[in-house]
């Protein structure tokens, strides 16, 4: 399980390459939630998403690779392509045929090679390591990695420094690499703070999973506008970090995250892919059950309106 000792380390790894991302605030978007609301706007990351961190820490700590292979929906697709580009080694990035054409669009942008013919939600994986494995290059997984989980909750040392005196945490769950890791800094530096994670209500299991205590795997792809948490399952090494470090699990509506991201784009004057507008949906649905002071991880912001 990863501690706190190695968020510390991936940070100073990764932070030459990235940004250090804003923490903002909307009065309006206050008032409109009753809330006192800070946004960690990932949407404003290198990549377009928190996965940079994730990724280019798990590939500074490979050996000499000859190359990265990612399976993705699109954002730890371009999180391996801007490490590759670091490193300076090619990269093969497997995707759905169904990502979203600008997610598609910047992975190609950072020079990686586009895999989509004949690929799925449920086959991404297996046809990532199957490229990896007759390339002889190095797969990156997207959450199931402890390098990985490191290097996201470099996001939550960098909130908790922004804003010192939060009551909770929201953080959008796919397959729980970033939740874990925030979890792991927050209960270490901030304990009495609050770590919540928010999922659509039509891809519910980490909620399942979360309530059980054990891993509950979904049979076939989830339909939600919010493709970057897509996942079948949650990773296994996420889920034990989960299991101790999180408080709770919320699902939200498909109406309830297109108002979020509405409410981000007109009132904070930030681009919020639905995924990225998670933690705000929850806000809206479990008003009643939140502290006041939240800090919202708007995990990414590749998105272009139809």
């Amino acid at each position: 399980m990863i501690e706190i000792s190695d968020i510390f380390s991936a940070w100073k790894r990764i932070r030459p390459h990235l940004h250090l991302t804003p923490v903002l605030t909307s009065e309006k978007l206050d008032a409109a939630t009753k809330k006192r609301i800070f946004l960690k706007a990932e949407s404003l990351q290198k990549t377009g998403s928190f996965k940079a961190r994730g990724a280019l820490h798990k590939a500074l700590l490979l050996d000499s690779p000859k190359g990265l292979v990612a399976a993705s929906s699109g954002n730890h697709a371009q999180g391996v392509a801007f490490a590759a580009g670091i490193l300076g080694v090619p990269a093969a990035i497997v995707v759905p045929e169904d990502t979203v054409p600008v997610k598609k669009s910047a992975i190609r942008g950072y020079g990686a090679e586009l895999i989509d013919q004949g690929v799925t939600v449920e086959n991404r994986e297996a046809i990532a390591r199957q490229v990896a494995a007759e390339r002889g290059w190095a797969f990156i997984h997207p959450f199931d990695d402890e390098a990985v989980m490191a290097g996201q909750g470099t996001v939550g040392l960098e909130l908790l420094h922004q804003v010192p005196d939060l009551d909770a945490v929201l953080v959008p769950v796919g397959g729980g690499g970033l939740i874990a890791g925030i979890a792991t800094a927050v209960k270490a530096l901030a304990p009495g703070v609050k770590v919540i994670g928010v999922e659509p209500g039509e891809a519910a299991d980490a909620v399942m999973s979360f309530a059980r205590g054990t891993l509950v795997r979904l049979e076939r792809a989830p339909e939600t506008v919010a493709d970057g948490v897509r996942t079948m399952c949650l990773g296994e090494k996420p889920f034990a970090v989960i299991k101790a470090r999180v408080d709770a699990m919320l699902s939200v509506s498909e109406a309830a995250i297109l108002k979020a991201q509405r409410l981000i784009l007109s009132r904070a004057k930030l681009v919020a892919e639905p995924t990225g507008a998670l933690p705000l949906a929850a806000v809206l649905e479990h008003a009643e059950t939140l502290p006041e002071r939240l800090g919202l991880v708007i995990s990414g912001g590749n998105w272009l309106p139809q």
